[in-house]
């Protein structure tokens, strides 16, 4: 026999009280996901503002939207009457067992970020780190990819790179080539020293500012050394470098200037046998 008491009771009790929940925490989700999107584009916006690195920006979004998205989601379930406290402890303790596995991967994204915030060099930039030595091609949050001379894909973790000596070649517009250029004793310095003089003055690609420096630099055990300091853009650097090389050599064979390498005398000398 229907029971009007029992329902009332039971309308009273779960029925009502669930469905308010419910509908509570829906809204909560609802308009809770409209301002996290909000708080996002504000973030957005403030990254562009601040010209923060765009690898950067959309790593510390996503960090950031997750746990707006987390914080939401135990609002929710509070306001369902499902208890969150448990379930913070266990999210935080698997939190800390995967913080401590993943120790070089968090050394690797600290490094990544110090790498994009303080910018030792940029996509595009010839540099030497961590033993390699190559065009920058991408910086990453964990790793940074390298294009080696010979067209080799080279991925170095952030953290060998942070922690080691970083030489940016592309860092200045302009850079000096330094030479060592030996001429033989018996040969002519100050001929020498203008032919030198001539080759520098006669590439274009050589600046005028600074000024190109031709100095004597060393009386060496078979030579003597003069030191051709030429002052070039960065992006000839190597051109340059081997052109000049090869025009001294060609220039000094036809003028007769030489260009020792080493040598060793040995002197073999006879004893007779006394009888």
């Amino acid at each position: 026999m229907f029971d009007q008491s029992n329902l009332d009771h039971y309308m009273n009790t779960f029925i009502i009280p669930w469905s308010t929940n419910i509908i509570f925490a829906g809204l909560i989700w609802f308009i809770g996901r409209r301002i996290v999107k909000a708080i996002i584009n504000i973030i957005s916006r403030l990254f562009e503002k601040t010209k923060v690195e765009h690898v950067l920006s959309e790593f510390l979004k996503s960090i950031i939207s997750a746990l707006l998205i987390a914080f939401l989601a135990i609002a929710t379930l509070e306001q369902l009457g499902i208890p969150t406290t448990s379930l913070v402890a266990i999210f935080g303790a698997a939190g800390l067992a995967i913080g401590l596995s993943m120790q070089d991967s968090l050394k690797n994204f600290a490094a990544g970020v110090l790498l994009i915030v303080n910018r030792p060099f940029m996509a595009g930039d010839f540099i030497e780190a961590a033993g390699v030595s190559g065009v920058v091609e991408n910086i990453a949050i964990f790793s940074t990819i390298i294009r080696t001379g010979d067209n080799r894909e080279i991925i170095v973790p952030n953290s060998n790179i942070y922690g080691d000596v970083i030489i940016n070649y592309s860092a200045r517009d302009t850079r000096r080539i330094d030479l060592v250029i030996g001429i033989g004793y018996e040969d002519n310095i100050k001929l020498a020293k203008q032919t030198l003089t001539s080759i520098l003055e006669a590439d274009d690609r050589i600046l005028k500012d600074p000024a190109f420096a031709i100095a004597l630099g060393e009386l060496a055990d078979c030579s003597v050394n003069f030191n051709v300091r030429p002052w070039v853009k960065s992006a000839d650097y190597w051109a340059v470098r081997s052109s000049l090389l090869e025009e001294i050599k060609i220039t000094f064979d036809a003028k007769g200037i030489s260009i020792p390498y080493p040598q060793q005398d040995i002197h073999i000398k006879e004893f007779k046998q006394a009888s």
